[in-house]
């Protein structure tokens, strides 16, 4: 399709040309996302993926990474239950339709009704056990209206009740007080042995200096209440926390690293294995 050769065209360019194509690639999609519905293909409409920047291809993609890390990394089987912290269109829950049985189950929460909307209508009605719901919790970056403040949001779950947390691409868009909060909860909705699978921006001496030399994506010059930011205005545009200071957000919440850390490549580092940095922890 006319998006698609875009798309590989886009790919094909130097990175200076390729802004305006861009704008032409994604107008074009989502036009056709928006007449189209993404019908056929079960996914959501484009206009729901992430940034309504993903093609299909990306999108099972990336829930197929972090399914694989899920059940080798984590260990998550069949029968456990899963709780997704900022669930999006799905796009880590597609994979366990397939995966998980009729004892286990999976919960997502996100700030964006719109995608919460679609996924309870295409999902839920079908398969009961996977259920999603929308938490208006502020976000400088994100959710800006929202009414909830995130360091007193309780997660609408009982104690003990999940397997498994995820938490991608959340804590690089909070505040340092606000982290902590969340992790009380996920420490809270886990079962003792649980699991949690977080991602970070992580600074430790080789991100600072791959940073320096110029070879990261993102650069964190900005130091406010304990984090540092690319953006001072709105901090939660991407947010990195030093190492030692994420570990003892562990520490203090009773949940136990696993090692080794799986850095990412945001910051330029040649061995990786995603974008952003993840830790596993498991609840003492």
């Amino acid at each position: 399709m006319a998006y698609s050769f875009l798309h590989r065209l886009r790919g094909a360019l130097p990175k200076r040309l390729r802004p305006p194509l861009t704008y032409i690639f994604h107008g074009l999609r989502d036009v056709i996302g928006f007449l189209t519905g993404n019908r056929g293909t079960g996914l959501p409409p484009y206009r729901l993926m992430v940034g309504g920047k993903r093609t299909n291809e990306e999108f099972r993609k990336t829930g197929d990474e972090f399914f694989r890390y899920m059940r080798d990394i984590c260990g998550l089987l069949p029968h456990e239950r899963v709780l997704d912290i900022g669930c999006g269109t799905g796009q880590k829950m597609f994979p366990l339709l397939e995966y998980l049985n009729d004892e286990g189950g999976y919960d997502g929460f996100d700030l964006d009704p719109r995608r919460i909307k679609w996924l309870t209508t295409h999902v839920t009605r079908s398969n009961s056990n996977f259920r999603f719901q929308v938490c208006d919790v502020y976000n400088g970056h994100y959710n800006p209206g929202g009414r909830l403040p995130p360091g007193n949001y309780r997660f609408p779950y009982r104690d003990c009740s999940f397997d498994l947390v995820i938490c991608m691409s959340v804590f690089t868009h909070m505040l340092p007080a606000d982290v902590r909060r969340y992790f009380s909860e996920i420490r809270r909705v886990l079962q003792p042995g649980g699991r949690c699978l977080l991602s970070f921006f992580l600074l430790d001496e080789e991100s600072r200096g791959l940073m320096l030399e110029g070879k990261s994506d993102l650069v964190f010059k900005f130091e406010i209440d304990g984090c540092s930011t690319t953006d001072r205005r709105v901090p939660e545009t991407a947010v990195a926390f030093d190492e030692s200071a994420v570990s003892s957000f562990y520490k203090g919440n009773g949940l136990s690293i696993q090692k080794p850390v799986f850095y990412g490549s945001w910051s330029g580092r040649r061995n990786f294995l995603s974008y952003q940095d993840l830790i596993v922890a498991v609840k003492e």
